[in-house]
């Protein structure tokens, strides 16, 4: 077989402009039908304003997940002795992650976790104590991580948990206070679900730098 070579500058530049047009088109339809166009078709806000499940930003946002746990399985061999489980208990982590933003599984401990206020959404303690934990476990890994590859991680990491678990407390409380059917609703699930796509993508060209830069494979960085 020939040298794989693979742009990563080009993969994130597509990445980017995927999460632009994802995001941008989603931020548009709710503009537009809290603004504007109040009798904007219900079907099209519902296909792409990131406030919904189960439509295009959901789809591209677990596809996202999804590749990052493949990636994490691919690196998950060629690692040095005592690492490779640590990449695939991470590749398995965001095969879960990929497979929860599909059908929405942390919104079920809402029914077992009933709270108030900032923790209107009660899955974010669980959630939370979990996160904590697998960061406790992964600060030996990190530490042994090239320094460019850990400072990648850890802003990917940063920006996606601040996403996904942060961001629902200013959401717990705007829904506690005013619904979930307004404009500031959806542009504070706007941020987040960004945030989320965000760190998400950014990890995922982190994971390819360092597999091309670890041996893991032969890629061809070109960053310029």
């Amino acid at each position: 077989m020939g040298e794989q070579r693979i742009r990563i500058a080009s993969i994130r530049r597509v990445l980017f402009a995927a999460l632009i047009a994802v995001a941008g088109a989603g931020l548009a339809v709710e503009l537009l039908h809290h603004g504007p166009l109040p009798d904007l078709d219900e079907d099209l806000v519902g296909l792409f304003s990131l406030s919904y499940e189960g439509n295009l930003p959901t789809w591209y946002s677990s596809a996202l997940l999804l590749v990052c746990a493949v990636t994490l399985g691919f690196i998950a061999p060629g690692a040095p002795p005592g690492e490779a489980r640590y990449w695939s208990l991470l590749a398995a982590v965001f095969g879960y992650l990929s497979i929860d933003e599909a059908v929405g599984l942390h919104e079920q401990l809402n029914e077992l976790v009933h709270l108030g206020g900032p923790l209107y959404f009660g899955w974010i303690v669980p959630a939370g104590v979990a996160v904590l934990l697998l960061g406790l476990a992964y600060l030996r890994f990190l530490r042994a991580l090239p320094a460019e590859t850990r400072r990648r991680f850890v802003v990917a990491g940063a920006l996606y948990v601040g996403g996904a678990l942060l961001m629902e407390i200013p959401l717990g409380l705007w829904t506690e206070a005013h619904g979930d059917g307004d404009l500031g609703y959806a542009l504070i699930d706007f941020a987040e679900e960004s945030l989320e796509m965000i760190g998400a993508s950014l990890f995922l060209v982190a994971l390819l730098r360092h597999a091309a830069r670890g041996g893991t494979a032969r890629l061809e960085l070109e960053d310029s």
